[in-house]
């Protein structure tokens, strides 16, 4: 009797994966090579245009955010945006913060950000997004890495720059404020 409720108990949660997109990451960029710090990755979105029918396989997800709240990655189709992979223990992520924290306060209304935890725990997360004063902006609480294997991030600091017309790019290293600044300028 208790084989079997497991083995329910199995399926149920494999099917439940597999109906949420969990098992499968769409489309990503290989990582960059380990002697190119600074090397970025770019993929093209299957589609060119901006409508809300055209979102790039990457943004095709479903996550909760840190404060409990559903948020979709669609949202951001046919915007400029930026998510930023992070983790609350990581000391370059720390660093970062008070960068990420301004450029959002002074670009939000161009440009959509998007924080993307994981390798933690979600009280980590939370009193990272409050100690660094990030609440201008939403973070999803990666805690399965389920986004990040989206994008290809294995590491963080990480981040995916999506223009209007769908394209993703990948930066899988830590930028100083002014090439963010740079970046994100382009974008907006």
């Amino acid at each position: 009797m208790v084989r079997l409720r497991i083995a329910t108990g199995s399926a149920v949660l494999v099917m439940l994966l597999a109906a949420c997109g969990a098992g499968e990451p769409g489309p990503v960029s290989q990582p960059p090579s380990a002697t190119s710090p600074s090397a970025t990755s770019t993929v093209a979105s299957p589609t060119s245009t901006s409508s809300p029918a055209n979102v790039p396989d990457q943004l095709k997800f479903t996550a909760k955010t840190v404060d409990g709240a559903e948020i979709s990655g669609a949202d951001l189709a046919g915007k400029p945006a930026v998510l930023w992979f992070w983790a609350p223990w990581c000391p370059k992520c720390q660093r970062e913060a008070p960068g990420m924290a301004a450029a959002a306060k002074d670009l939000g209304g161009k440009v959509t950000f998007l924080g993307a935890a994981a390798l933690d725990e979600v009280p980590a997360m939370q009193q990272f997004v409050q100690r660094y004063d990030l609440k201008s902006f939403q973070h999803v609480a990666d805690v399965d890495s389920a986004v990040w294997k989206r994008f290809g991030v294995t590491a963080q600091p990480a981040y995916a720059f999506v223009d209007t017309t769908g394209k993703v790019e990948v930066v899988a290293s830590q930028l100083s404020e002014q090439d963010l600044r740079q970046r994100l300028d382009r974008l907006g």
